[in-house]
């Protein structure tokens, strides 16, 4: 029934149009607001008919969009685990194919179908269970899928993935006829479904495309791929011996390899493959005999480093590698392209065509001699390749980045005036009024996991998370609008506003969620900063801190004013950084004769 439908703090705060901070603090500020019927003590579930009832009371309400009332029903009608199964059977409703939901359900499908459209409808629920289910599904970003596929020349042709989770990469492939295998019997039949509602002939089946190869025997013009990483249990054992391994058997700790040979015994001769793999892949010992057998024989064409978190299945910065299979006419190749990509996805597209064309190559990319990569380690990181083997174009870049940064130096625009004795709080204060809640992350993480964390050294650096632990009890999820801390403030760390969510709190972590409608982010992080004292360390004690006592108005024009002057702090530290390199790169280029004195 509608009025059974579910919803969690989230929900709410997307109805409203309001930050999931609000709705906390409405929880705490006002006793007539729902009470919780289902769900946990850290995600508690409210039926929507209150929720919405209480909105319109209280002159918050947003009209409920039909697509969006028919996705809490489709969450509300199973559990978290059967959920995919439900999506898929939205999907197979829309497609016209039997289902097992209940018929009120199929009924509001079909109908919000005709209102909206079949394909935006099972779009629009599939990015709402995606969202819902981001860890779990680990889908490639849609700018990297579409980087992928374009790299593989995909478009018009017959396209592979041998992992295909629920079809990112194949959806974006413009392939004439796609196929895909995935080990998740659930999200196999999201990803037909998806693909056919999207026009696509496609065949997706189920299983361990290492173990169990469902296309054995079978050529494509591309594959693409973003395997899983770091998996011990990929089938060594039972694998080793097997013809795909044509360019040496995987060392047991490089998973990604095999998928790599994986990849190469599919493809026609001629054909592209581009596969996500993580950085270490480049440099692991283990996997040198691999990495130069392909690289002797013309395969590894690249090798494109991309931003932090492009990989779903890790926060660090992953590689795409490029390979071609020759073909019988081909002469081999004597160089590779290598790619720094990680500030700008079209350098690499940009720098991909330029190196087919034999054209001059953007920045951040060039091209190696494969003979000068054959050494001991076949060490194929491009930083070392790209930075330390050319300290003239390291110098001009260098250069170029600190006249770019010296142009943001400026001091936020702020006049003198009478001194003003401003009335102070503190935290403790605005804590026990449920202004603000203060959290600490964990004292120890799981050793693994898929979860991203984000570390004290990640705060200062104001870089993605780079930590990982599994779920387990007691972790802090950062949300849209936490104020992050270090308590040791001598540290360097600067109080940051987060905008993004999703991460788990680190050690040695503060996290301050205030209530946006009654406290600035920005403001309370100018006045955390204000509690560190230069050269010597202090432990902040949350309690403590001092605010003034400000209404909403003003505290958002001193957060504005805070969040430049805390910008500038973290220009100055680039101007450091990008100083010592040019100081690095002047010095090896003149000594090296690339450089030369006016």
């Amino acid at each position: 029934m509608p009025d059974e439908v579910l919803v969690n703090a989230a929900d709410i705060a997307r109805l409203a149009n309001v930050g999931r901070a609000a709705v906390s603090n409405w929880r705490k500020r006002f006793d007539d607001f729902p009470e919780p019927v289902g769900g946990t003590a850290t995600s508690p579930a409210f039926l929507l008919a209150d929720v919405e009832q209480w909105l319109r009371a209280n002159g918050r309400y947003v009209e409920v969009a039909p697509l969006e009332r028919l996705w809490q029903r489709l969450r509300s009608s199973t559990d978290d685990l059967r959920l995919g199964e439900v999506v898929a059977d939205a999907g197979a409703v829309l497609l016209g194919e039997p289902v097992t939901l209940d018929e009120a359900l199929v009924k509001d499908v079909q109908a919000v179908g005709q209102t909206d459209g079949v394909l935006a409808t099972f779009d629009g629920i599939c990015e709402r269970y995606v969202d819902l289910h981001s860890r779990r599904l680990l889908a490639t970003p849609p700018s990297v899928a579409r980087l992928m596929t374009s790299i593989a020349a995909a478009s018009g042709g017959t396209v592979l993935d041998p992992a295909c989770g629920i079809g990112t990469l194949l959806l974006e492939s413009h392939g004439s006829r796609v196929y895909g295998q995935e080990v998740n019997e659930t999200a196999a039949r999201l990803t037909s479904i998806r693909l056919r509602l999207h026009g696509y002939q496609a065949q997706i089946d189920v299983g361990d495309s290492l173990r169990a190869d469902a296309f054995s025997g079978m050529q494509f013009d591309a594959v693409v791929c973003n395997p899983p990483f770091n998996e011990r249990s990929w089938g060594y054992d039972e694998l080793t011996s097997d013809p795909r391994w044509e360019f040496g058997l995987p060392p047991r700790g490089e998973s990604e390899l095999a998928w790599v040979q994986h990849c190469l015994a599919h493809v026609r001769p001629g054909g592209f493959v581009v596969i996500m793999m993580p950085a270490a892949a480049t440099s692991r010992r283990p996997g040198r005999r691999v990495r130069g057998n392909l690289l002797r024989a013309g395969v590894l064409r690249a090798i494109i480093s991309l931003f932090p978190g492009a990989a779903p299945a890790s926060s660090g910065a992953p590689d795409l590698w490029v390979l071609r299979k020759p073909t019988e006419r081909d002469e081999p190749p004597s160089d590779v392209l290598l790619v720094n990509a990680s500030e700008d996805l079209q350098l690499a597209e940009a720098a991909w065509h330029s190196y087919q064309e034999k054209a001059e190559l953007p920045e951040n990319s060039r091209v190696v001699r494969i003979i000068d990569l054959l050494d001991e380690e076949i060490d194929l990181t491009t930083s070392r390749h790209l930075v330390a083997q050319e300290p003239s174009s390291g110098y001009f870049t260098m250069s170029q980045r600190l006249a770019e940064v010296k142009e943001h130096l400026a001091a936020p625009p702020i006049v003198a005036g009478p001194r003003r004795d401003l009335t102070m709080t503190t935290l403790g204060e605005l804590t026990r009024a449920g202004v603000v809640t203060v959290l600490q992350g964990p004292l120890k993480l799981g050793e693994d996991g898929r979860l991203p964390v984000l570390m004290p050294k990640d705060l200062l650096l104001n870089r993605e998370p780079t930590g990982r632990t599994s779920d387990s009890p007691g972790l802090v999820l950062i949300e849209k609008g936490d104020v992050i801390a270090s308590p040791l403030t001598a540290s360097g760390s600067v109080p940051r506003v987060m905008t993004q969510a999703g991460a788990v709190l680190g050690p040695q972590l503060l996290l301050f969620r205030a209530d946006p409608e009654r406290l600035d982010p920005y403001f309370l992080a100018g006045c955390l900063r204000a509690e560190s004292r230069s050269g010597t360390t202090i432990r902040l004690d949350p309690r403590r801190a001092s605010l003034p006592r400000l209404t909403i108005e003003e505290q958002r024009r001193y957060g504005k004013a805070f969040a430049q002057f805390l910008a500038l702090e973290d220009t100055t530290r680039s101007l450091r950084e990008i100083s010592d390199s040019l100081v690095a790169a002047g010095i090896s280029g003149l000594l090296d004769g690339s450089l030369t004195p006016e």
